[in-house]
């Protein structure tokens, strides 16, 4: 399966247009030697969720009741993965992307005939590499109904003893046993869960999205230190820590679980039919002897 490498002196990332347009592969360039960024990709054996990253559109994470109703019509939507009872973060991940424009350090790719339950859709995604980060810049257009878009990334980190987190936040959704959102705290009532300084990954399964995120993350790994930031549109982080793995995500979207059957499917944005919505998510990483001291990182939350 092709891989399309980008890269700069600092930085190298692979993407992979027939899976998805998934990101491969992302790289630091340290003088011991590259040190991953993202998780390294498997293979075409593992699929799309081997991948360092996939995209979410035109919805993020499931989706419960068999579809949704907008506009007075109910639209059913099947499941999209097997032994997953509930469509699942889209299905863009799925299918092939078309590669418009490449360069030895930017790649765009396109997609045409997007489609899930009542979903039509087109994308671009463009990925460009500057000055050792990696900047991704996804763009949909509704060709079908005026329906509600949802957005996001879904980025996939190596986990190590050592790996710690930091991100501001307001709150957090609690959920019940099958992952459905069951109630909106403030996150002083979870204070096991508050990254506002850099604290270990807990040891448990988390699996929910944080609000009130002003859209930057930190991950501090033995080698580096990565920085995560997003523009307009990407307004929840959505963390998920499975127990003994290697790997954890901390993926920036546009709504919870399930918002398409939440009164005013907050997060999500309503497009009419030709209309655009484009988010942006920026990867950056500095070498553990260069990063900052944290206090101003967590001081300018706005």
């Amino acid at each position: 399966m092709q891989v399309i490498e980008i890269a700069d002196a600092r930085t190298r990332v692979g993407i992979v247009p027939g899976m998805g347009a998934g990101i491969a592969f992302m790289e630091a360039r340290l003088p011991g030697g590259p040190v991953p960024v993202l998780r390294p990709w498997g293979g075409p054996g593992t699929g799309p969720f081997g991948l360092g990253c996939i995209l979410l559109l035109p919805f993020c994470n499931r989706l419960f009741d068999g579809g949704f109703s907008f506009a007075g019509t109910f639209h059913p939507v099947s499941p999209n993965l097997p032994d997953e009872p509930a469509p699942h973060h889209g299905g863009a991940f799925q299918q092939v992307w078309e590669v418009a424009m490449a360069g030895p350090r930017h790649v765009e790719l396109a997609l045409s005939g997007g489609a899930i339950g009542p979903w039509r859709y087109g994308a671009r995604m463009r990925y460009a590499v500057e000055d050792g980060a990696l900047r991704a810049s996804l763009e949909v257009t509704n060709q079908g109904p005026d329906l509600p878009f949802g957005v996001g990334f879904h980025p996939w980190f190596p986990r190590v003893p050592e790996t710690r987190l930091q991100f501001p936040a307001a709150g957090v959704w609690l959920a019940n046993a099958d992952n459905r959102p069951s109630a909106h705290v403030p996150l002083g009532d979870r204070p096991d869960w508050d990254f506002s300084t850099s604290r270990p990954l807990p040891r448990e399964l988390v699996d929910t999205a944080f609000t009130g995120w002003p859209g930057r993350a930190r991950i501090a790994q033995p080698d580096l230190t990565v920085e995560l930031s997003v523009g307009r549109g990407l307004t929840l982080l959505h963390l998920y820590t499975p127990p003994d793995e290697v790997f954890f995500c901390a993926e920036p979207v546009s709504h919870a679980v399930n918002a398409m059957n939440a009164p005013g499917h907050p997060g999500m944005t309503a497009l009419a039919t030709g209309a655009t919505h484009a988010v942006e998510m920026t990867l950056g990483w500095t070498p553990v002897a260069a990063t900052a001291d944290v206090a101003p990182y967590i001081s300018a939350k706005g």
